[in-house]
């Protein structure tokens, strides 16, 4: 019963087989591509064959290629011949051998091989050459170096070897008399040793005499040729040597140069250069090291000279601070030959007791400092005595220590109190930085200006950056605390100005040491004064000029930064502050007038160096040299805002007088005059309107000398020129203006003619070219006809681009897909793979449990 289902389950199969076998070749299936008709010099691109076997052959091809490649991706365990021509099919074997062998004799052969024809071959065979193989010589290797070539003699192999070897050898004649007459007993091996060795040591014992008579030979022959010698040498008699001086050879110039060069003192090596760092931590210590003498001082301790100058230490001194209050060894002396020890303790106890009776610290500084020095001395003199001097030299100088500090006088009260009074009125030597503005004003209250200076300089010293870590951020507050105090400065009433000369340096020692924080705080003073002006300039039209620390701070900026570069963060905003100043702020008091002309000073000085023209300094100038003109009716010159022609402030610079031209004296513009101007009378205001003029021709003179080498320069100062020649009286002014003006004008009139100004060149513009079209003719609507080869070549080779681009995108894709199908069939393969193994995991554990529980079951029964 159980058979029958077989049999039809194998017919079932065979069944199977033959259909698919006449599917294959069934004639219908067949896929053919037929084509319109044939074209010579084609080649025919249709496919003719059954459905997917193309596709089963890309498959296939893609398995054999691409799929080999993509598992041999990074694995670098796999075994690659280099050898030449393995891989290459279409190479016979002997092909290949012959052509290995002819590159392996190229890279053995050598240059200086290539003209030599007579050179045979050399057979190798594992490296070694049959030549000398050939010539059968057996090489012994041996370390022992004696004339026997490693040959070990028959004794010594039989007594270290054994076996026999002494007793199976043939014996000799003599041998066989010696063995007979000692039959009687025979040599047991140690004894054999015993007289091997007995002979090594005799031998070693004739080698030693031998060596000991050559050498007794070898001094003797010496002493022989010593004594043949004296008498081969020449002597001349002492008499003869007396009669006859010795002439000493002259010494040559260069022997000479040579031996003073000798004793030339060679030059010493200098310090290293220090570091910034270890510079600033050297100053630190110098200063706290005087302000504790100071607080010291003010205690009233004396500081004596002896804690300033080098202590003396023994060579035996350990340096660990450890002080005997006495002096319990004795010190030994040696008078008058026997040993003096109770003067000495006598001297000491005088000593002490004289120390006793004193009580001042400073005092006992200085005479143990003055000890050290004598007992210096004394060490350094004892070297040329003899005998025990460097014992008495350090008894007298003890006795000397002793009387000078019993005559040296106690300090009054009074004297202590002068010098702790002194010590108060003294700077303290260091500072702490201040946290705030009122900290540092708090803290230079009340001092001179060199003593301000002296307070910033060691608050500087004593907080350098490199000290700690803070103090980087403290100088910084404090640069900007010190901007603000000179700005407070300049307010005071009056003006102390020469403390802000004074604090100059230090200023700018810290904008070197912060440049980026000195340009933020100026920055922002410059920022605030320029956002005012401009409010003030919009709501009422004018402003009024800067006051004395706004003109202090664009002094400062001119000196702390540079005013040279075509472009700054903090230079190019003041002089666009200066410009703006000159432009918007009309002159309506002298003042003002003095205001203006010490901006016009500071806009000079930031020009001077790149020479910039700034035309709102030449219009300030003109303006200013047009107030001091009396006739304003017929004007050959123009004059700009903050200026007019007339009206009540256009003759601040008219004199009332011509006699105060006789007694004025040139004088520089004070600084304090843009602040408070008292003036009560005409002669103190025709003073001051004289010194205002001298300012401001100084200015054009300087200005001159900076714009001569403008192509325009008399274009620029020709309302200058016209209003000096024509219009200002020079006849009422003093001499020295009078000679500042002829040299302005001699400056501007011989400068060259004005340029004309630069313009193209006038001449007939040329025309366009004008090409006549290209007309194609169109036959087939679609395709161009009539273009040249060229043009047909490079669109066919486009064309044929574009076909190879889209087959390659679509290889391409193709690849990918089969690369997604490897890697998912190979995902799913690892999954199953892990899920029948967990299966058969879990399998193994149920039973495992399962015995487990019956086996627990049956111990229970």
């Amino acid at each position: 019963m159980g058979k029958a289902p077989k049999k039809r389950n194998l017919a079932d199969k065979v069944r199977k087989t033959k259909t698919s076998a006449e599917i294959k070749n069934n004639p219908f299936e067949v896929k053919i591509n037929r084509k319109k008709f044939d074209v010579l010099g084609r080649k025919s691109k249709h496919d003719v064959g059954l459905p997917g076997v193309s596709r089963s052959k890309a498959i296939s091809k893609r398995k054999e290629t691409l799929l080999k490649e993509y598992k041999q991706k990074n694995k670098s365990s796999k075994f690659i011949d280099r050898r030449f021509g393995e891989y290459d099919t279409k190479m016979a074997p002997e092909d290949k051998i012959l052509q290995r062998f002819t590159m392996e004799r190229q890279r053995v052969h050598e240059k200086k091989d290539v003209y030599n024809l007579n050179e045979e071959e050399e057979l190798t065979h594992y490296g070694q050459s049959l030549a000398e193989m050939e010539k059968f010589n057996d090489i012994v290797n041996s370390d022992d170096e004696s004339e026997e070539k490693g040959l070990l003699s028959a004794e010594l192999t039989a007594s270290h070897f054994g076996g026999g070897g002494g007793l199976l050898r043939k014996k000799t004649s003599g041998e066989q008399q010696e063995e007979q007459e000692g039959a009687q007993r025979a040599k047991t091996r140690q004894e054999l040793i015993e007289e091997l060795i007995q002979k090594s040591k005799q031998e070693k014992r004739e080698r030693q005499v031998q060596r000991e008579e050559a050498q007794e030979l070898t001094e003797k022959l010496d002493q022989e040729w010593k004594n043949i010698q004296a008498l081969m040498v020449k002597k001349t008699p002492k008499a003869e040597r007396a009669d006859k001086p010795e002439e000493k050879p002259k010494r040559d110039e260069y022997d000479m140069m040579v031996r003073e060069l000798g004793f030339e003192m060679k030059a010493q090596p200098s310090e290293k250069m220090k570091t910034p760092e270890e510079l600033a931590k050297e100053e630190r210590e110098k200063l706290q090291k005087l302000e504790a003498d100071r607080l010291r001082r003010m205690m009233g301790d004396e500081v004596g000279d002896g804690a300033q100058s080098q202590i003396h230490l023994s060579a035996d001194d350990l340096n660990d601070g450890f002080i005997l209050d006495k002096h319990d060894k004795k010190t030994l002396a040696y008078q008058d030959g026997k040993w003096n020890l109770g003067e000495e303790e006598a001297e000491e106890d005088e000593g002490e007791d004289e120390e006793e009776g004193e009580g001042d610290s400073g005092e006992e500084q200085e005479s143990d400092a003055e000890e050290e020095d004598e007992v210096e001395e004394e060490e350094e003199g004892s070297d040329e005595e003899d005998g025990h001097s460097d014992l008495d030299s350090e008894q007298e100088s003890e006795n000397e220590e002793d009387k000078e500090a019993s005559a040296k006088p106690k300090k009054t009260k009074e004297e202590m109190r002068a010098q702790q009074e002194a010590a108060k009125s003294e700077l303290p030597y260091t500072f702490a930085a201040p946290e705030s503005y009122s900290d540092l004003k708090n803290m230079l209250c009340g001092h001179t200006s060199d003593n301000q200076r002296l307070i910033v300089a060691r608050t500087q010293k004593s907080n350098h950056p490199s000290l700690a870590v803070g103090n980087k951020l403290k100088l910084q507050k404090l640069f900007g605390f010190l901007l603000e105090y000179i700005g407070e400065l300049a307010v005071r009433s009056p003006p102390e100005l020469t403390t802000i000369d004074k604090l100059m340096p230090e200023v700018y020692a810290l904008c070197q040491m912060f440049p980026e924080a000195a340009c933020k705080s100026m920055q922002s003073i410059l920022g605030d004064a320029a956002h005012s002006m401009e409010e003030v300039i919009e709501a009422k039209g004018h402003a009024a000029f800067p006051t004395l620390d706004m003109l202090i701070y664009l002094k400062v900026t001119a000196l702390l930064f540079p005013t040279s570069d075509f472009r700054h963060p903090v230079t190019t905003p003041a002089l666009l502050f200066i410009s703006q100043a000159l432009t918007k702020c009309p002159v309506r008091s002298l003042r003002d007038l003095t205001s203006g002309l010490v901006l016009c000073c500071l806009a000079v000085e930031y020009i001077s160096f790149s020479k910039r023209f700034l035309p709102e300094l030449i219009n300030f100038l003109a303006g200013t040299l047009h107030l001091a003109v009396q006739d304003k009716a017929s004007l050959g010159y123009s004059v700009v805002p903050p200026f007019r022609t007339s009206g009540k402030y256009s003759d601040l610079l008219v004199m009332s007088s011509s006699e105060s031209c006789r007694s004025w004296s040139k004088k520089s513009l004070p600084l304090s005059a843009t602040q408070k101007l008292d003036l009560e009378n005409d002669p103190d205001r025709d003073n001051h309107r004289l010194m205002c003029l001298s300012t401001c021709l100084d200015l054009v003179k300087r200005c001159c000398l900076l714009y001569k080498d403008f192509p325009s320069f008399a274009h620029i100062f020709q309302p200058i020129r016209t209003l000096l020649s024509k219009h200002l009286s020079t006849q009422m002014l003093p001499e020295p203006l009078q000679k500042l003006n002829s040299e302005i004008l001699e400056s501007i009139s011989s400068a060259p003619a004005t340029h004309s100004t630069l313009v193209f060149d006038k001449k007939k513009p040329i025309p366009l070219k004008l090409l006549t079209p290209k007309i194609v003719e169109v036959l087939d609507y679609g395709k161009k006809r009539g273009s040249t080869r060229e043009e047909r070549e490079e669109q066919r080779l486009k064309h044929k681009y574009k076909k190879e681009f889209k087959g390659a995108l679509r290889e391409i894709r193709k690849d990918s897909r089969f690369l997604a199908r490897e890697k998912l069939n190979e995902a799913m393969n690892r999954d199953a793979e892990r899920k029948r193994k967990v299966k058969e995991l879990m399998g193994s554990l149920a039973t495992q449990e399962g015995e487990w529980k019956a086996l627990k079951r049956k111990k229970k029964k």
